[in-house]
């Protein structure tokens, strides 16, 4: 094994150094006890409390979880049905149109997706809310997933559908009880990301909102725009807390799975 270069130490540390220490700066006045964010005056948790009691912010972070749950639900079954076409439907006819269709919000800049969305809702006469920004982080999300799970389809082996239809499985039951559990860590990636991607998304949602939808980024903006409050501070911590239980989560889910299947594979030699 090669060992570590200098040059690759230095790199890494200052890499890790630039994304995580204004991080942990963030959390450490996030329990400043003064209203000046830059100014630290004594340990203290009063932000947090005087967080739960802003119900401006309480009301975007609903409004954001409702729309990311919904989102990215309906964009994991949309992007898996589209990467289930894409992958075993062979050439059909408008099939180059099919797949420009599906990866051009990929590379389309947000603000343009935003503003052809807004165009498309005042067009056909639909006030914005929830349900606009639930469709517009459907679409721009629903392409992610389908590329996920198109690269778990692209190795998945047939034989396996071919022996259940064998078997007296209709094509609907082979997808349901031998397809879908063994790409199910692709889908469950597929929607962590569109969650993820619905969560952080401030410019499509900011052309799609209304007055009574604003979203938690978008609440953030508008508060930051007027100075940094400790408040947002104590949001921040919260939200990379969570994140961090996420991630370690999924890591061990993940490592248990591994081990499982290396035991029936085991098991299943023996």
């Amino acid at each position: 094994m090669r060992r570590l270069s200098w040059f690759n130490t230095v790199s890494l540390t200052l890499g890790f150094a630039f994304l995580y220490i204004p991080m942990i700066i963030l959390i450490i006045y996030s329990f400043n006890g003064g209203k000046l964010v830059t100014v630290w005056t004594g340990f203290s948790t009063k932000w947090y409390g005087e967080l739960f009691r802003n119900e401006a912010f309480l009301d975007a972070a609903w409004v954001t979880v409702k729309v990311a749950v919904m989102s990215s639900t309906v964009a994991t079954v949309l992007g898996t049905m589209a990467a289930y076409v894409m992958v075993r439907a062979g050439r059909f006819p408008g099939r180059t149109l099919f797949s420009g269709m599906i990866y051009a919000p990929l590379v389309m800049p947000e603000v343009i997706t935003g503003l052809s969305l807004l165009l498309l809702f005042i067009a056909i006469g639909l006030d914005r809310g929830v349900l606009t920004i639930v469709l517009a982080h459907t679409t721009f999300s629903m392409c992610y997933v389908s590329v996920v799970v198109s690269s778990r389809l692209v190795t998945f082996d047939q034989s396996l559908e071919e022996a259940a239809l064998d078997l007296g499985c209709t094509g609907f039951e082979a997808f349901r009880l031998v397809t879908l559990p063994i790409i199910a860590p692709a889908v469950i990636s597929g929607w962590l990301l569109a969650f993820t991607l619905s969560l952080d998304d401030l410019v499509i949602a900011s052309f799609t909102s209304g007055p009574s939808s604003t979203t938690l980024p978008i609440k953030i903006f508008s508060a930051v725009r007027l100075g940094v409050s400790p408040e947002i501070n104590a949001l921040s911590t919260i939200m990379i807390a969570l994140v961090a239980v996420g991630v370690i989560g999924a890591s061990l889910s993940s490592k248990r799975s591994i081990a499982k299947r290396a035991k029936d594979e085991q098991e299943a030699i023996q």
